[in-house]
C-alpha cells in the first residue's frame, strides 16, 4: 500500500485456524537515505545505562521508510538496544501476523491499520497488546489519530503518519491533460469517463491501477464514503446499527458500479492486474499513464526518485465516483502495538518513545518524500505550492472514509480486493460484492457480540 501508501486488510483473529503463513519475515535492508538527507537526532533517551537486547519489529512492506530504519540504527548506538524490523510482502501480512499472535509467538512490536474495529476484530488488542494510555507522547499526537487506536478508553497503538496529506486522491499528469486537450480537472463521474475517453484516443492508459498487491483498488469505493453520507445523511450511523446495509443502499450499488465500469471500458489498460504499487512512481514518468490514485506526496516521492521529472508536472483532484468534490478525511494509519507476550516491554515503549521525540519526528518528516507533515505537535511541515493550493480548494469531509467511521469495513479490506477482482473479470456483480461486504460484517460483528447484531 504505499509505494505501498497507506495498507489495510485483515484476518479475524478470534476463531483463526492459525494456519502456516504462505511467506516468511525478513529482515529490513540497511538504510539508504536521499542525497542531502540530515543526521538521524542524537537526543538521548531515558535509560540511564546501555542494554544488550534486540527487539523484533514486525511490519507490512511499505509501512517502514528508510528513516525510520536510520533512526533505528540511531536507537542502537544511544541505548544498545538493537531493533530487528521484519518485513512481510502486504498481501502475505495479515496471515504472518495472526499466526504468530495466535501462538503465542508475537513480536515485541507488530505493525497494523488503526481504526476501532481493526483493534477488535483484527488484532484483539485487549488481550494482545499492550496499553499505552499513559505515554507522554500520546497527548502531543493528533486526538483524531488517537481516538483511532484507542478502544474502550485505552489506547493501544502509536501511529507516527502523515494523515494530512495522506488523502487518497487523484494525481494527474498535467502534460498528458494538456495533449488531450482537458482543459480543467473533471468535477463529475461523467466529465471524468470523457477524460478517459479523450486520453485513449492518445495511445495513453487514463489510469494507471495496481491490482496485484491486492489492497491498492480498493481504496476508490470507501474513500468516497462521506459523500455517500452527504447523499444521505445517517448512513453510517444506520449502517453500525445494523439498520440498513450497504446493498440496499443505492448510492454505494452506483459507486461500486462506476468503479467497475472504469475497468470494462479499458481505462486502467491491460496490465492492471499484474501492476504493483512499487512500479507506481516509475510508471507515471512514462507518459504512458495519465493518472493514478495515490496521496498528495507521490509527485513529491517522483521527483525524489527521478530527479529529471518536477514535482509541479502533476496536480491533483477528489476521486469522482459519485460526482465526489469532497476531501477525503482519514486519520487511521499504520501504527505500532506492543505485544502484550513481549518479554521487554520496557524496552519496547522506550523505543516508541524515541520515535515519537519531536527531533525523531521532524527527522523523519524531513527525510521522507512521502510525509508533508506528521501527526504529532511541535513539527514543521514541508507542503509544496501544489498541495496548499488543492487543500485551499477543496473542502474537506465532515466525516471519516468509510472504513474509520463505519464498523466492519477495514478488517476485511483485502477480501473486498479479491471480490473486487471477481468483479473485474466477470465473475461478482457489484451488486453481489456489496453483499459478500455485509455478510462479512454481520459475521465480525456476531464474532465481537456487537449487541447491533444480537437483536
Amino acid at each position: 500500500m504505499k509505494r505501498a501508501l497507506i495498507l489495510l486488510a485483515a484476518v479475524v483473529l478470534a476463531g483463526c485456524s492459525g494456519a502456516a503463513a504462505t511467506a516468511s519475515p525478513t529482515a529490513a535492508p540497511t538504510p539508504t537515505l536521499a542525497p542531502g538527507a540530515t543526521p538521524a537526532p542524537a537526543t538521548p533517551t531515558p535509560a540511564a545505562t546501555k542494554q544488550n537486547l534486540t527487539l523484533t519489529v514486525l511490519e507490512s512492506q511499505g509501512w517502514v521508510y528508510p528513516s525510520e530504519q536510520a533512526l533505528a540504527l540511531r536507537f542502537q548506538d544511544l541505548t544498545g538496544i538493537k531493533i530487528d524490523y521484519q518485513i512481510v510482502p502486504s498481501a502475505n501480512y495479515f496471515q504472518v501476523l495472526s499466526t504468530k499472535l495466535n501462538s503465542g509467538q508475537g513480536p515485541d512490536i507488530f505493525g497494523g491499520q488503526s481504526g476501532v474495529s481493526d483493534l477488535k476484530v483484527t488484532y484483539n488488542v485487549e488481550k494482545n497488546a499492550v496499553d499505552l494510555s499513559k505515554e507522554e507522547w500520546v497527548k502531543r499526537e493528533d486526538p483524531n489519530a488517537v481516538a483511532q487506536a484507542t478502544l474502550n478508553g485505552k489506547v493501544y497503538g502509536q501511529e507516527i503518519w502523515d494523515i494530512y496529506s495522506g488523502y487518497w486522491i487523484v494525481t494527474y499528469d498535467k502534460g498528458i491533460f494538456q495533449k488531450a486537450g482537458i482543459t480543467s480537472v473533471p468535477t463529475t463521474y461523467d466529465e471524468f469517463t470523457a477524460a478517459c475517453d479523450k486520453i485513449k484516443a492518445l495511445g495513453v492508459t487514463p489510469i494507471y491501477e495496481p491490482i496485484s498487491d491486492g489492497w491498492h483498488h480498493v481504496l476508490w469505493f470507501p474513500e468516497v464514503g462521506a459523500q455517500m453520507e452527504s447523499l444521505e445523511p445517517g448512513l453510517y450511523a444506520n449502517l453500525n446499527a445494523n439498520k440498513t446495509t450497504l446493498a440496499a443502499n443505492a448510492n454505494a450499488l452506483k459507486a461500486m458500479t462506476q468503479l467497475n465500469n472504469l475497468y470494462k471500458s479499458g481505462y486502467l489498460g491491460n496490465s492492471s492486474l499484474s501492476a504493483t504499487v512499487a512500479d507506481q512512481e516509475k510508471n507515471m514518468t512514462t507518459g504512458k499513464f495519465a493518472m493514478t490514485v495515490s496521496n498528495l506526496t507521490l509527485p513529491t516521492a517522483i521527483s525524489t526518485d527521478f530527479p529529471t521529472v518536477p514535482a509541479t508536472n502533476y496536480g491533483f483532484f477528489p476521486i469522482p465516483l459519485l460526482d465526489n468534490q469532497l476531501l477525503p478525511t482519514h486519520p487511521a494509519g499504520p501504527t505500532k502495538f506492543i505485544w502484550s507476550g513481549s518479554k521487554q516491554i520496557d524496552a519496547a515503549k522506550q523505543y516508541l518513545a524515541f520515535l515519537a521525540q519531536p527531533d525523531s519526528l521532524q527527522y523523519l518528516i524531513d527525510n521522507t518524500p512521502a510525509f508533508a507533515t506528521l501527526d504529532f505537535t511541535g513539527v514543521k511541515a514541508k507542503w509544496t505550492a501544489d498541495q496548499q493550493a488543492f487543500m485551499d480548494k477543496y473542502k474537506a469531509a465532515t466525516v471519516n472514509v468509510l472504513q474509520d467511521d463505519v464498523m466492519y469495513v477495514n478488517p476485511q479490506w483485502m477480501d473486498i480486493g479479491k471480490d473486487e477482482v471477481a468483479m473485474f473479470t466477470g465473475k461478482e456483480t457489484p451488486l453481489q460484492v456489496l453483499q459478500a461486504i455485509d455478510k462479512r460484517r454481520a459475521t465480525q460483528a456476531t464474532t465481537a457480540k456487537d449487541p447491533a447484531w444480537s437483536k
